[in-house]
């Protein structure tokens, strides 16, 4: 997600304007029917977050979002705050137009709910406000460049975590993924497979994420950490929630990794839509019903 990661996307600033258009689009959607949402979301923060929890700000519950409403007129700062840095940036989202469209589609239907994004860049102020009212997370492998995020967009919460896979070795985890271990459902801390990623704030294991995009860490390079681990982790935290599903967005499928280990982990009996260089899987939870085989 980062724009040091990958070449950027050929679209200009027209495409920021687009992008902002959404972000706002969505977010009356959102508000529009707002009394009709699900439970609020917790609001509870990693003790190793970039930024405190901002009790200050106001709840779905302070704004009703009514149109008319008279004492509710000021724009939520997460929507504020990505207009504002998309309408006077240079730097374009690496995701296309369409690409991002298929994740905005599924969080108009589930905002404000509970978004993980494996990946912190250019982006992801854009994540933040479609998810209006919700929590959205960032797991990114640069502890330097969160520092660098931190600084110009402190409002995202974000978090570092380390990989010590290498690309070169997809072929050797891929066929470690196939054993009977990794099959097995459960929580990936106490997981016996080698794929399994064990190494994050217990927080990121306890939520139920109702969405997760896999776009990093870094993996178009043989010595680069590669998405093995992160795809494998995205399908095994879907099928351990309790009940319900959990959309799983893969970005960079044209790659041999993401392309093999979404179908392998994510399966594609739950592809719902590819669109451009973006693979949707919808994985149900597989504690729910009993017996129900890693891919269907």
């Amino acid at each position: 997600m980062r724009s040091n990661s990958k070449p950027h996307s050929p679209f200009n600033t027209k495409l920021i304007l687009i992008c902002a258009s959404v972000v706002l689009f969505v977010f009356l959607l959102i508000t529009t029917t707002s009394s009709f949402s699900k439970p609020p979301i917790s609001q509870s923060h990693l003790s190793n977050s970039t930024h405190p929890v901002d009790d200050s700000e106001p709840t779905p519950l302070d704004c009703p979002s009514l149109p008319l409403t008279p004492t509710c007129t000021k724009t939520p700062p997460s929507l504020a705050n990505a207009l504002i840095h998309y309408a006077t940036t240079n730097i374009t989202p690496q995701q296309t137009l369409k690409e991002i469209s298929v994740s905005a589609r599924v969080l108009e239907k589930k905002a404000p709910c509970n978004f993980l994004v494996f990946g912190l860049g250019h982006d992801s102020l854009m994540w933040g406000g479609l998810n209006h009212g919700g929590r959205t997370v960032f797991l990114e492998e640069d502890k330097a460049w969160i520092e660098q995020i931190k600084q110009k967009l402190p409002s995202l919460e974000s978090y570092h975590v380390e990989y010590v896979t290498k690309v070169h070795q997809a072929d050797d985890l891929l066929e470690t993924g196939m054993k009977e271990e990794c099959k097995v459902v459960g929580d990936p801390r106490f997981s016996k497979c080698d794929l399994a990623l064990k190494g994050f704030p217990n927080e990121i294991y306890d939520i139920e994420w109702d969405l997760i995009m896999v776009d990093a860490p870094t993996g178009f390079h043989d010595e680069a950490p590669g998405r093995m681990n992160a795809i494998y982790t995205a399908g095994l935290m879907a099928r351990n929630r309790e009940e319900g599903e959990t959309d799983v967005f893969v970005h960079d499928v044209n790659r041999v990794v993401e392309d093999k280990f979404s179908m392998a982990f994510l399966c594609e009996g739950y592809l719902r839509e590819q669109q451009g260089l973006l693979r949707h899987f919808t994985i149900p939870s597989h504690r729910s019903r009993s017996g129900r085989p890693f891919c269907p």
